[in-house]
């Protein structure tokens, strides 16, 4: 299959020169570890000292990888990447929130979201993540099997209701709605409650989707029995695939507490298990539909050839392409110029909220072993390009 990802004249066509400068001063920051520890000490200092510092913090970091602090705030920026066919997923990014006002207000952001992706051809999924709706250790003792007290039974009612009220209404609204996944220990409870809502609202077509983090040696096995349970029950599954974001946490847990690490041996193994995933769910795609989120160029080439050998187009709307906004702009703008459905997840929320989301992007950054000298290289290269044609 011809190689199309290293066209970065598409890649960063968007991008003015200063931009481009910018993103490449970011990730020269990011590729050195210690300058991301020692950033991340000192932001989060600034922060809980109330410094005056998200001005900077927005110039810099926020802009180049969130479209703003709020959905409106947003569509600049959705509308720009539409120009060049690449879609947007409003993705409200702020994390670690415990109370019942929070989770009634991710509730609220979420179908404003739906509302936006009803009207807009450009943002065609909404999204939020389980612990948006309610706290992780609900989900953990649900997961866990515990035995929940009254108030944790009422507790876990309101979320339910929450997913109910989304699930419903992006279904109503013909909006496909993804699941974002979370820490293994958490995950049963709300794989049990999205394959409820899977059962409900996917009796026409994939409305509802989960996430399977691919680093996890078990999840093909899981897809394999959820798909079992779909055709007794007649349903279809939809499943945004990602490799995952928790992979030190994970084994730092199971270290802990002396349990078989849910994470695959080594990087091919996760490489392998995740090509294995998309091939099984393009093989039944009559009754699925695939949201491939990943950074991974071969992953890529391997959905597309896929998608060539069995004849669909590449528009064909069970297939969509997944990355994040401010990364791998060579995969996302090349694959839209070729006609394949892309979208950028597009976090957005409060520059101080947002935070931890934005450190966590960074760490992830330093730990995966080639996507910052990739990105790098993808820039300097754009870079000569544009001094020679000058």
């Amino acid at each position: 299959m011809e190689k199309i990802f290293n066209n970065t004249a598409a890649a960063f066509a968007l991008k003015s020169d200063t931009e481009l400068d910018r993103a490449y001063f970011l990730f020269k920051m990011i590729a050195s570890e210690p300058l991301v520890k020692i950033g991340t000490a000192v932001t989060n200092f600034a922060l809980k000292a109330h410094l005056p510092v998200e001005g900077l913090i927005r110039a810099t970091v926020f802009d180049h990888f969130c479209g703003g602090v709020n959905e409106q705030d947003c569509l600049p920026v959705v509308d720009k990447m539409f120009t060049k066919g690449v879609s947007s997923v409003l993705d409200y990014s702020v994390e670690a929130k415990e109370n019942e006002n929070e989770f009634d207000k991710a509730l609220e952001i979420t179908l404003k979201t739906v509302e936006f992706a009803k009207e807009r051809k450009a943002i065609p999924f909404a999204v939020f993540k389980p612990t948006g709706f309610g706290r992780f250790e609900l989900w953990q003792k649900l997961g866990e099997g515990k035995k929940l007290s009254m108030e944790e039974a009422a507790e876990w009612n309101r979320v339910v209701e929450r997913f109910e009220i989304v699930c419903k209404t992006a279904h109503e609204n013909d909006v496909a709605l993804l699941i974002d996944a979370e820490e293994s220990w958490m995950q049963d409870a709300a794989d049990d409650l999205v394959a409820d809502m899977m059962a409900k609202y996917n009796k026409h077509k994939a409305i509802v989707f989960n996430t399977l983090q691919m680093y996890r040696w078990d999840r093909l096995d899981y897809l394999k029995k959820l798909h079992e349970r779909a055709k007794a029950e007649g349903f279809y599954i939809g499943m945004k695939v990602v490799r995952g974001a928790y992979m030190e946490k994970e084994n730092k847990r199971a270290e802990e507490k002396g349990y078989i690490s849910p994470i695959c041996i080594s990087k091919e193994a996760t490489d392998l298990n995740y090509n294995e995933c998309i091939a099984y769910m393009a093989g039944h795609i009559d009754t699925m539909a695939i949201f491939a989120g990943t950074h991974n160029e071969e992953s890529s080439y391997k959905l597309m050839k896929i998608m060539a050998k069995a004849g669909i187009e590449p528009g064909d709307n069970r297939f969509w392409f997944g990355q994040l906004y401010g990364m791998s702009d060579n995969i996302s703008f090349n694959l839209a110029a070729n006609g394949y459905n892309v979208a950028k997840y597009l976090p957005f929320g409060p520059v101080r909220d947002v935070m931890p989301y934005l450190i966590r992007r960074a760490e992830e950054n330093t730990s995966v072993a080639g996507q910052t000298s990739r990105e790098l290289n993808l820039l300097k290269t754009e870079r000569k390009r544009r001094k020679l044609e000058e």
